[in-house]
């Protein structure tokens, strides 16, 4: 949240010309005491700039409240101080939230300090005290939240407002050492009350762009790099404890450990920042939520590890498009880093196994910067230890690999040229493993990518084409590569598959994807047009991310947006598109359209509505390795309503609902968010959910019969209830309290059961055949299928019925006692249970669930930043 950036929405055709304000800075010998106060002798000189216009709501006019600001340097930091004036300063809202989730009134200053017009270094912080920070690249257009740099800042108040006093050293900017001593500078302040936001530098919504639009400041000739040297050891005290289980060595109720590790961050040169890690710990980080994932595809998970999220925007290299499902392919996926074993020991009946949990990660180490001249670089070099299971048969201990010792290397560089208007650039990736027997068959010995990417405006920037190209080779045993054909996301095995090579002996694969972009940008109109292509051989999931492989992707996307306020609203936008999907023998999988419409009202609510429509089409992948299949198409409506986020209690509703055509499935989900901020310094939000589902085409297995491979599935009727409870509780800007739980219970019950008889006929009900009553016999462990009714059972199915139960929760208390320096109290609690039945029943759900003992982890983490 950054409302600062809102901005970045507004990337169209702008031709009026903006005159740049310019402040001239000037040097001190005696620095200010950052308290707050302002009484230092040196915010008593010289004059205060004010004159700040509206960026919203009624962009480019006059700010509805004064506010005025100074800067001043010495020889190792910039010294800020904005003033806030306002007319009623009893309304000013000034809440204690945690860093980086700023919440009331704030004021910050952005520093264009590279000037290449496309990079910003963001300093901000909330009237109640809270910092936030962000790095701005690509001329505004994405932003990097997880930046922390080490600065000071506090902020005080007086019958006429408020103001904040900052301090901020060198060390933490990125400039070249030979300069002009001219920044872009951007001074900005938000007014809560009102959903205000002011600039120094006025610039209008239709700008093409945030940065280059910076005003100036001057002065700075005599200043000179300061590379940083930041060295944070830290040490970890673990217990866990859990219920003992019986004849089990590993598991006797209780361990603990002691850790520790070094974070650092050290300056190579005026503008490379490396980053390492050795052993490094992140129990402090939230779990993913729960989920039940009944398709063959990996769930895409957040990135949430710090080392991993901070200098994202250099590390990225997309093929997609959009949220979600086709627009999380990427180069790199920095949870393969330390993910969970590939494999699990297989054990016989009287034999007990310890298996990490994690890989272990045993060093890594991060280099970015971006030289005056607009050479952007960043490499990533990460070594996973060999995972082994610890396996005791009787008191015998032997030990099995379950992930091989893995090296992670990624190498990123893009240019910038023409003013910012032409980027070039290239990625690399390469995964190597020292695989022994048992794991050379399920992981490949190396996998290499490597992507371009050219990217070029025209017409102030009305016009841009993007090309994102990428080629990938994975390498490894006949077995391994057979498995990667025959894997989700191609199945190379299909019996009608004729535009592929199949073939079990090769011992490589290769392919190819890419991206191409053309955007129209004008004034309240934006248009897109986008081609994704995935050949069939394209492998990225050893480093990277990739749903599907094997396709062509064409859409043509539009949008049209009002930012002025007027009558009931504040702003509204309406947006569309048509897609088609190809497979590369040429076979049209299916088409779509999709509508979206959003509204935000004077009175702070806001609207907004989905829907789409995908037509009858065909599937390569239903069968999992069969034919192609007809399929049913579907509609879906989807909104959701929230009230004034500004106010104490404020809501959320959102509804979906959809249905496939001839009944063949149907869904529905409810949402709601309540969040309540009984005083300035506790937030508690409480997310509650349910859905319930119908699909008559679930998959369940593949048997043979007779001559025949049999494709069973069955249709499921699905329920999920979960809930999400957050409370924060901020005591001062760096002490706090956060507390997440996640009830979730989720229940699936099968019903008839059928196979595929005619994948491709025309009369869906054509396609499959239910088994009667005479062919489908109930047992204690499932069905046993009498197909030909020979009274001889032809196949067997296990009983697919399931309920799963979880509970996560996660209580951390930080106090960051020193800039850089915390101190983290952490527990985390997990509870899981499984019944073989397919109802939901809350109350007996809960009740198995909070039988047994949890899973409880307590943590202390201390660091300690040595800055030199």
């Amino acid at each position: 949240m950054l409302i600062l950036l809102l901005s970045s929405l507004g990337i169209n055709s702008f031709s009026q010309e903006i005159a740049k304000k310019n402040y001239q800075i000037t040097q001190i010998q005696n620095a200010p005491t950052i308290d707050g106060k302002l009484d230092d002798a040196i915010w008593q000189e010289g004059e205060w700039i004010d004159h700040f216009t509206q960026h919203e709501p009624y962009n480019g006019k006059e700010a509805s409240q004064k506010s005025a600001f100074k800067l001043f340097f010495d020889a190792d930091n910039l010294y800020v101080a904005i003033k806030s004036y306002d007319t009623s300063p009893d309304s000013i809202v000034k809440r204690l939230t945690r860093r980086d989730d700023p919440d009331g009134d704030f004021v910050g200053v952005a520093f264009d300090s590279y000037h290449d017009l496309r990079t910003a270094f963001m300093f901000a912080v909330s009237a109640g005290g809270v910092k936030f920070e962000q790095m701005l690249t690509e001329n505004g257009d994405r932003e990097d939240p997880s930046w922390d740099p080490n600065w000071w800042v506090k902020v005080g108040f007086s019958d006429e407002g408020w103001h904040a006093e900052m301090k901020i050293p060198f060390s933490q900017l990125r400039f070249e050492k030979e300069s002009d001593g001219i920044w872009g500078m951007q001074v900005f302040r938000q007014t809560y009350r009102n959903n205000e936001l002011d600039f120094w530098q006025h610039i209008p919504k239709d700008a093409p762009g945030l940065v280059h639009m910076f005003g100036q400041v001057s002065g700075l000739e005599s200043i000179k790099p300061q590379k940083i040297f930041d060295i944070t050891p830290y040490g970890i005290a673990k217990l866990e404890t859990y219920k003992a289980e019986a004849g089990n060595p590993f598991a006797d109720g209780q361990d603990a450990k002691i850790n520790g590790g070094i974070d650092a961050k050290i300056g190579v040169t005026n503008n490379l920042t490396m980053d390492l890690t050795i052993n490094p710990d992140f129990g402090q980080v939230e779990a993913d939520p729960s989920e039940v994932n009944l398709s063959a595809y990996e769930t895409f998970f957040e990135e949430k590890r710090p080392f991993f999220i901070e200098g994202a925007n250099i590390t990225t290299f997309g093929i997609g498009i959009g949220d979600g499902g086709v627009g999380n392919d990427n180069l790199f996926y920095s949870r393969r880093i330390g993910r969970r074993p590939g494999l699990y020991p297989d054990l016989a009946d009287n034999e007990f196994a310890h298996v990490p949990v994690f890989t272990p990660i045993l060093g890594a180490a991060k280099l970015t910067g971006k030289s005056s001249n607009g050479l952007s670089v960043g490499f990533i070099e990460s070594v996973t230890a060999e995972g082994r299971a610890e396996i005791d048969d009787n008191g015998t201990r032997r030990y099995e690999t379950v992930e091989p010792l893995t090296n992670y290397f990624l190498g990123r560089v893009q240019k910038d040229m023409n003013d910012g208007n032409t980027m070039i650039g290239g990625m690399v990736t390469s995964t190597n493993r020292w695989t022994d027997a048992v794991t050379e068959d399920y992981f490949h010995k190396s996998a290499y990518t490597a992507g371009i990417d050219f990217t070029q405006y025209f017409k102030d920037k009305s016009w841009m084409i993007n090309v994102n190209a990428a080629f990938s080779q994975v390498n490894g045993t006949a077995d391994a590569i057979t498995r990667t054909q025959e894997s989700s996301a191609r199945y190379f095995q299909r019996e009608d598959n004729d535009y592929t090579n199949y073939d079990p002996t090769r011992t490589s694969l290769m392919g190819s994807g890419g991206r191409l972009q053309v955007i129209r940008q004008k004034g309240h109109w934006t248009h897109l047009a986008v081609v994704l292509w995935k050949t069939p051989g394209l492998e990225l999931n050893d480093m990277g991310y990739l749903r599907q492989a094997d396709q062509l992707f064409n859409m043509y996307w539009g949008q049209y947006r009002v930012w002025e306020p007027k009558g009931i609203y504040r702003s509204w936008n309406l947006s569309g598109d048509y897609y088609n999907v190809l497979d590369f023998g040429g076979h049209l999988l299916g088409h779509g359209l999709e509508l979206n419409g959003n509204m935000s009202f004077k009175n702070f609510w806001n609207f907004w509505a989905h829907a789409n429509l995908n037509t009858n089409g065909f599937s390569n992948t239903i069968l999992r390795g069969g034919p192609r299949m007809r399929t049913q198409g579907s509609s879906n409506f989807q909104y959701n309503i929230s009230s004034d986020s500004r106010k104490k209690l404020y809501f959320y509703v959102y509804h979906n609902f959809g249905k496939g055509f001839e009944g063949s499935s149907k869904n529905l989900s409810l949402s709601a968010g309540l969040t309540y901020k009984p005083t300035n310094f506790m937030t508690v939000t409480f997310n509650p959910s349910y859905s319930k589902s119908f699909d008559e085409l679930q998959y369940i297995s593949q048997e043979s019969y007779t001559s025949t491979t049999r494709y069973l599935f069955a249709s499921i009727n699905q329920k999920v209830l979960s809930a999400s409870i957050r409370v924060s509780l901020n005591l001062t800007p760096d002490l706090s309290l956060q507390y997440w739980g996640q009830p979730f219970i989720a229940s699936g019950q099968f019903e008839d059961f059928k196979y595929i008889d005619n994948q491709m006929a025309a009369n869906y009900s054509d396609r499959f055949h239910v088994f009667t009553s005479n062919q489908i016999t109930t047992t204690p462990d499932g069905f046993d299928i009498d197909e030909n009714l020979d009274h001889t059972v032809d196949y067997s199915i296990g009983k697919p019925d399931f309920n799963v139960q979880e509970f996560l929760s996660n209580l951390v208390i930080r106090w960051e006692y020193n800039p850089g320096s915390s101190v983290y109290l952490v527990w985390n609690q997990t509870r899981n249970g499984f019944i073989e039945n397919g109802d939901l029943n809350v109350g007996s759900d809960l009740d198995n669930l909070f039988t047994d003992k949890a899973h409880n982890v307590f943590l202390v983490k201390f660091s300690y930043r040595i800055g030199l």
